[in-house]
Formats: structure tokens, C-alpha cells, sequence
């Protein structure tokens, strides 16, 4: 697991490495260690779909840091077919937020 300022890009923290997952958390001080209170998966760079939640959750068990078991806020990402950019699906409503055309419904952002 890699972090990095909220400011920063996430390929730049990558370094070059495989990245299963990628996103933004919070962390709050818990009983003298610190604690994930909120995830997500939102990364335009990577895009990254809702089941990267388990290398996300792997990485976090084997440093032993408590975590709420999922995304606390999940991200869904869509290639638009006609004008190439990449959108976030907002409230289950799969249309292109440059162009207005519809979304595929299945996955086709991100590696």
C-alpha cells in the first residue's frame, strides 16, 4: 500500500507499479493507533471498478489497520463510446457528462 497527499496524482505514487486499486481515505486516531474512517475508490487516473475494494481491504488487514469493510463512497466509472472521455456515473444515471449520449452499463474504464 502506498500513500500520498490528497493533492497528488495517483500514478505518481504508484511509481510504476501494478495498481489493484486506487482511491482517496480518511484517517482518524483510534484507541492510540490510527483508523480508515473513510474510503473510496474515486481516481479519474485509474478508474478503478467496486471490486478493487478487495485488494484495498487486503492491504489495509495486513497493516493492521481497522477499517469500515467497504467503500464508504463507491465511484462508478464509464468510457463514453462516442466522444472517448471517461465519466462518473452519478445516481444510477448512465449518460456522458460531456457529450449527453448514453453509457455502457457494464464496466469499460480503467485497466
Amino acid at each position: 500500500m502506498r500513500l500520498a497527499p490528497r493533492r497528488s496524482e495517483h500514478v505518481a505514487c504508484a511509481g510504476g507499479a501494478d495498481v489493484p486499486a486506487a482511491g482517496e481515505m480518511g484517517f482518524v486516531p483510534a484507541a492510540g493507533r490510527w483508523a480508515v474512517d473513510e474510503v473510496t475508490n474515486h481516481s479519474s487516473g485509474y478508474c478503478p471498478d467496486l471490486d478493487s475494494w478487495r485488494a484495498v481491504g487486503r492491504a489495509l488487514d495486513r497493516a493492521g489497520v481497522e477499517h469500515p469493510g467497504r467503500f464508504t463512497y463507491e465511484v462508478v466509472f464509464r468510457l463514453c463510446h462516442e466522444c472517448g472521455e471517461r465519466s462518473m456515473v452519478r445516481e444510477q444515471d448512465f449518460v456522458c457528462v460531456f457529450c449527453g449520449n448514453a453509457l455502457p452499463r457494464t464496466r469499460n474504464a480503467g485497466p
